[in-house]
C-alpha cells in the first residue's frame, strides 16, 4: 500500500518541475538592454541590465505584465 504522503510529495515534485520547465521555456527578450525605463524613464539598475534585453524598470514590467494578461 502507498503512503498518501509519499504519493502528495511525488505530486508536488512533479508540479514544480513543469513550473519550472514552463518559466524556463518563456521567451526572453536578447540584445543590449536600455538604460532607462522606456515608460517611465527611471534608471535602470545595472543587475537587471545585465540579464539583457531589458527595456523597462520592475514596476513599469509589472504592470505590463498584469495588462498582457
Amino acid at each position: 500500500m502507498v503512503c498518501p504522503f509519499d504519493r502528495a510529495q511525488a505530486l508536488e515534485l512533479r508540479q514544480r518541475e513543469q513550473a519550472i520547465t514552463a518559466v524556463l521555456a518563456r521567451k526572453r527578450p536578447i540584445g543590449p538592454s536600455l538604460t532607462h525605463c522606456k515608460d517611465c524613464d527611471r534608471e535602470i539598475p545595472a543587475a537587471r541590465q545585465a540579464l539583457g534585453g531589458m527595456t523597462r524598470c520592475v514596476p513599469c514590467q509589472s504592470i505590463f505584465e498584469r495588462e498582457v494578461r
